[in-house]
């Protein structure tokens, strides 16, 4: 379906990065991964995809923290492939405490990569992608983008900027053949989530499978995580030409979490 596009998928070496990077590869997509890790399993990473889908698959280090990296990953891609068809902006980074003792280290931290990070690259990409008139950008917020949660001050705001940020784009887009949308998930289980599973078990004294199920309990309803893969195929479907119309909304995976 994708075969002869180029995406770019920040924060892909691990997580969901990297299941959305997984699923756009397997549709043909050539593939640009981004993010930190240990060199040799990012080059595991990326030969795998290049040789299991015959899809031409690169790794760029750009830190997501600064916008002279996040522009310069944009147009390294262009130079590169010629071309820019999808933008996923996934990467971020969590941290919690309550507001008034929140770092403002951390309130910055998370604000440059969860949010300024996506319109540095949106801003970047959009050009290219109304000269091709054809163009994806999918922003990986959260159900935090639409509901909130005590002591996740920054992480919140960031993610409903995200859906800010992807309501004008929509509109500014509209009719040039490129289209803007959010992807909202639940609890997926990924290393960042893993990390407040840990805590749970410690803080509680309780083993990390009742740990996990409190955690859901606690917002998502059909206690079951959502998975990488089921956000790669979200994706799929936002590139498809199903999607055509589709832009400027903000999708909810999250196992009726905001239903509520």
């Amino acid at each position: 379906m994708l075969k002869g596009k180029v995406a770019i998928v920040t924060g892909s070496t691990s997580g969901i990065g990297l299941g959305i990077a997984r699923e756009l590869a397997r549709l043909r997509a050539d593939i640009v991964l981004n993010g930190f890790g240990d060199t040799r399993e990012i080059e595991t990473i990326r030969s795998g995809l290049e040789r299991e889908n015959d899809v031409r698959v690169v790794h760029d280090d750009a830190d997501m923290s600064k916008e002279e990296a996040v522009r310069g990953l944009i147009g390294a891609t262009i130079e590169k492939f010629g071309r820019l068809d999808i933008l996923v902006n996934n990467a971020g980074i969590q941290f919690t405490a309550p507001v008034d003792e929140f770092p403002a280290a951390k309130w910055n931290a998370i604000l440059a990569i969860n949010l300024s990070a996506a319109f540095h690259g949106i801003s970047a990409a959009l050009p290219q992608m109304r000269k091709q008139r054809w163009g994806r950008i999918v922003n990986i917020a959260s159900a935090h983008g639409l509901v909130g949660s005590t002591h996740k001050a920054a992480y919140v705001a960031a993610k409903h900027g995200l859906i800010g940020l992807t309501k004008v784009v929509g509109l500014e887009a509209a009719g040039s053949g490129v289209t803007c949308n959010a992807v909202c998930p639940g609890w997926v289980r990924t290393p960042l989530v893993e990390k407040q599973i840990e805590d749970i078990a410690a803080q509680r004294g309780l083993s990390q499978q009742q740990a996990a199920r409190d955690l859901l309990a606690e917002k998502q309803p059909s206690l079951e995580f959502v998975s990488p893969e089921q956000l790669g195929g979200t994706v799929a479907f936002l590139c498809s030409s199903a999607a055509d119309q589709i832009t400027g909304t903000a999708m909810s995976v999250d196992g009726g979490w905001t239903a509520q």
